[in-house]
C-alpha cells in the first residue's frame, strides 16, 4: 500500500509538470542557475588565497599588508598559485578505465614492498590494494621514474659531471730531529793531553775554525819535528810531502801547520779548532785530562736544516711521494708555519702503530725549530691536472660496490656502478662508469636508490618464480 501511494504521488507530480509545459508556462529560454555558477567560479578563481611581497621576496601573508614604503602586497589568486603536489588520483574505476585505454597493466605488486605480485587486482591481508605496474615502468636497467611532485618533496638535486683537480690533505703528527749529516764530533787520532779548554760549554753556538782547546801529544810533536827537519834541510818532492802528510794524518789543524812553516818552531801544544758551525751538544773535554784515540771530546750539530719525522697511517701511504709539499705547524710556536718537502719514505712500517715514517727536510735559519719538538703536519696530495669527479654525496657506497644515480631527465634515474679514485675537497675522482656532462644525483639519492632496488628485487623475484604476471582480463575485479 505504501509503495502504491508513493507511485501515485510521483505520477501526479509528473502530470502537473506536463500540464504546465503544455499550457505555455515552459522553462525559460536561458538557464538561470548556469550564470550563477559561472559567476561563483569566476569569483573563486579571482579571490586571492594569500598575499606575497611585491618585490618577489619569499614573504607571504594570509591578510593584506603594505611594505614600509606604502606599497600593497601582491594578491595571488588560486589560478596563479604554483603547486608541486601530485594531482589527486581519480577513483579506482576511472583509473582502471584509463589504464585500459592508454597504458596496459603488466601486473600488481605488493603495497608493502614484499616480493609478491599478482596478474589481477587483489588486496593483502590488511585490506591494502596491490599497486598496478604499467608497461615501461619496470625497465630492465633498474631505473626508476618519479613524478615532479615527489622529486620536489624529497629534495633530490643533480649536478653535471665535470673535470676538476681533486686535492686532499693528510694530517700527521711528528717530531723535530737533527739532520744526521750535520752532526760531527771532535776526537783525537793519537794519545795526548788536553792542556786547556776554551770558554765554551754545552749549548753554546760555535763557528767553524773557532778554538775549542789546546792539545799536547808526543806523537804530534814528533811529527812536527820531522816536518820541520825536512823544511830546514831544503827537502823537496816526495820527502817533504811525506813529512807533511804525516801531520795531516794526525788531523793537525791546517792553521797549526802553516804557523809551523812560518815560525820554524815547534809549540808545546796545538790549538784544536771547531770543524763546523753549530751548537755544542756534548762537551767531555776537561782541563788536564788524558785523551785516547777516538775519545769524543765535543759533539757539535748544525740546526740550520732539520728533519721532521712524521708517522703516516698505512692507508694514506699510497698518496704520498717524494717531493710532496708539506706544511709544518709546531705546537709550541702558535701560528707559525714552515714549509718543506718529503725527502724520504722509510721502507719499513711500525708494527705497533701500523704507520710509516716519512722524513721532511725543513730549513731552519732562525733555529726556531728545536730537536724533539712536537709538530702537526699537513701533506698535500693529489695532482694539479683536472680529473673526472663528482661530489662525495653522489656516491652510494655498498661496501663491495660503489654506484651513482644518473639523472636521465623527465624524472627518470638510472643506478650505475662506478670505480672511485682519489678523494679530496668534497669530491671523488671517477675512473670508470661516467662520462663528462652526465648529471648525477647529489641529494636524497638514497631514497631513489631504495625504490630502484625494490623494483629490481620485485622483477628478479618474478623472473625466478617463472610467473611473470599476464595482463589482466577486462572486467576482472579485485580478489580478497
Amino acid at each position: 500500500m505504501i509503495r502504491l501511494g508513493l507511485a501515485g504521488a510521483a505520477a501526479a507530480i509528473v502530470a502537473a509538470a506536463g500540464a504546465i509545459l503544455i499550457g505555455g508556462g515552459g522553462l525559460p529560454s536561458r538557464p538561470v542557475a548556469t550564470p550563477m555558477v559561472s559567476a561563483a567560479a569566476a569569483a573563486d578563481a579571482g579571490t586571492p588565497i594569500y598575499f606575497q611581497d611585491p618585490d618577489g621576496k619569499p614573504f607571504y601573508s594570509l591578510t593584506p599588508k603594505k611594505t614600509p614604503d606604502g606599497r600593497d602586497w601582491r594578491s595571488v589568486p588560486a589560478s596563479a598559485d604554483v603547486s608541486f603536489d601530485e594531482p589527486k588520483e581519480p577513483p579506482t574505476e576511472t583509473r582502471n578505465a584509463e589504464a585500459r585505454t592508454e597504458r596496459k597493466i603488466k601486473y600488481y605488486r605488493n603495497p608493502m614492498g614484499l616480493p609478491d605480485t599478482s596478474p589481477v587486482p587483489k588486496k593483502d591481508s590488511m585490506g591494502m590494494a596491490y599497486i598496478a605496474v604499467y608497461e615501461g615502468e619496470d625497465s630492465d636497467d633498474g631505473s626508476v621514474k618519479l613524478s615532479p611532485g615527489r622529486i620536489q618533496r624529497t629534495g633530490a638535486k643533480s649536478e653535471p659531471v665535470m673535470r676538476q683537480p681533486v686535492r686532499s690533505v693528510i694530517r700527521a703528527p711528528g717530531t723535530v730531529q737533527e739532520d744526521e749529516r750535520r752532526v760531527s764530533v771532535v776526537a783525537l787520532r793519537f794519545e795526548g793531553f788536553v792542556e786547556s779548554v776554551a770558554n765554551v760549554t754545552t749549548g753554546d753556538h760555535v763557528h767553524k775554525g773557532q778554538m775549542l782547546m789546546n792539545v799536547y801529544s808526543p806523537a804530534l810533536s814528533s811529527a812536527a819535528a820531522e816536518y820541520l827537519s825536512a823544511l830546514n834541510a831544503g827537502a823537496t818532492g816526495k820527502e817533504l810531502k811525506g813529512a807533511r802528510r804525516r801531520l795531516e794524518n794526525l788531523a793537525t789543524p791546517e792553521m797549526a801547520i802553516r804557523e809551523l812553516e812560518r815560525t820554524r818552531e815547534i809549540s808545546l801544544s796545538i790549538p784544536w779548532l771547531a770543524p763546523q758551525d753549530g751548537e755544542i751538544l756534548e762537551r767531555n773535554a776537561v782541563n788536564g785530562m788524558r785523551a785516547g784515540p777516538g775519545d769524543v771530546l765535543f759533539r757539535i750539530a748544525d740546526h740550520q736544516l732539520v728533519w721532521i719525522l712524521l708517522d703516516v697511517a698505512e692507508r694514506d701511504l699510497s698518496q704520498v711521494s717524494v717531493g710532496t709539499k708539506v706544511t709544518i705547524r709546531p705546537r709550541a710556536l702558535g701560528g707559525q708555519t714552515f714549509t718543506g718537502a718529503v725527502g724520504l719514505i722509510y721502507p719499513h712500517l711500525m708494527a705497533q702503530t701500523r704507520t710509516a715514517r716519512i722524513r721532511v727536510e725543513v730549513p731552519n735559519p732562525d733555529e726556531a725549530l728545536r730537536p724533539e719538538m712536537y709538530v702537526d703536519a699537513e701533506i698535500e696530495t693529489g695532482t694539479p691536472d683536472p680529473v673526472l669527479a663528482v661530489p662525495e654525496s653522489a656516491v652510494l657506497d655498498g661496501g663491495t660496490r660503489q654506484a651513482v644515480l644518473v639523472d636521465k631527465g623527465t624524472g627518470r634515474f638510472e643506478p650505475r656502478e662506478v670505480k672511485p679514485g682519489r678523494r679530496g675537497g668534497g669530491y671523488v675522482e671517477i675512473t670508470d662508469g661516467l662520462s663528462e656532462g652526465e648529471a648525477v644525483v647529489t641529494s636524497a639519492n638514497f631514497l631513489i636508490d631504495a625504490e630502484s632496488n625494490l623494483k629490481a628485487a620485485l622483477k628478479g623475484f618474478s623472473e625466478a618464480s617463472g610467473t611473470l604476471p599476464a595482463e589482466p582480463a577486462e572486467g576482472m575485479g579485485a580478489r580478497p
